[in-house]
């Protein structure tokens, strides 16, 4: 594995590559960091893929934008474009995570020649911006003021099944805790809500990439509105939506599992 240091617009991303083959990259989530897209499975690389990931700014080990409103996905789109070319990545499967999910998006949108396929897990992003920004607020002002245990009670009732609550939890601590700069996460809490990654459903029907969406049910990820997971596939032209089984546990959480989902779509994106 080679550890990556990029340059884009005033930020450094840092990132790592490892593997051989169909480039593959990585994005993951507002207040996640690189791990957590296939949850720090092997399987692609060791399936003979190129796979790339990268701390977004503001997270992981990446450097603070140098404007705090600088989060929005014109500025995370052009940070992806920034890895590609510092890595001299004409064309890759793309695999985002939730807000992850929306700069490749976005990224398709803007430059459908670099897009071999798209991989949307559990996105949140609808025209207008998430919903209920009052929590998001709530969260960005609970981690500056009370760090990982400010956030921790800003998020409230998780409103999950109770075997779930100390896994969430757990994790939840594990991946703010890896931020070395925590304001700057807090920061990103405010804009990413209100970013605007396309302005209409309709705006989807460009797409020309082969895509895949990963959705999750609600009584366990109800961040992630298995709505908005089903919109995006009908609005995409060819999509398929992937989700677990009634009661399971979400797919999305599931690295080996996604990591397959993401291989079948390479080899798609290739036949």
């Amino acid at each position: 594995m080679a550890e990556l240091s990029i340059e884009s617009a005033g930020v450094t991303l840092s990132g790592e590559e490892a593997g051989e083959g169909t480039p593959v990259v990585l994005l993951h989530g507002l207040t996640a960091t690189r791990r957590y897209v296939v949850m720090g499975s092997k399987a692609l690389e060791r399936e003979g893929h190129r796979v790339l990931s990268y701390d977004a700014r503001g997270h992981g080990r990446s450097t603070p934008a140098p404007d705090p409103g600088d989060y929005g996905y014109e500025e995370l789109a052009a940070d992806l474009l920034a890895v590609l070319d510092a890595r001299g990545i004409e064309r890759a499967v793309l695999a985002g995570s939730s807000m992850g999910g929306q700069t490749a998006t976005r990224f398709a949108l803007d430059h459908p020649e670099r897009v071999a396929a798209l991989v949307i897990i559990t996105p949140a992003f609808e025209p207008g911006g998430f919903r209920d920004l009052d929590h998001w607020d709530g969260l960005s002002d609970g981690l500056r003021e009370g760090g990982v245990d400010g956030f921790i009670d800003a998020m409230g009732d998780l409103q999950v099944p109770a075997q779930y609550e100390q896994t969430i939890q757990t994790v939840l601590r594990q991946r703010l805790s890896a931020h070395e700069h925590p304001d700057a996460v807090a920061d990103a809490l405010k804009i990413v809500p209100r970013a605007q990654a396309f302005d209409s459903w309709e705006d989807l029907a460009a797409i020309s990439a082969p895509a895949v969406v990963v959705g999750s049910r609600d009584d366990i990820d109800f961040e992630h509105p298995l709505e908005i997971a089903e919109r995006y596939a009908r609005s995409i032209p060819g999509a398929r939506l992937m989700l677990e089984e009634p009661g399971k546990s979400p797919l999305a959480w599931q690295g080996g599992r996604v990591s397959a989902v993401i291989a079948e779509a390479a080899a798609t994106a290739l036949a």
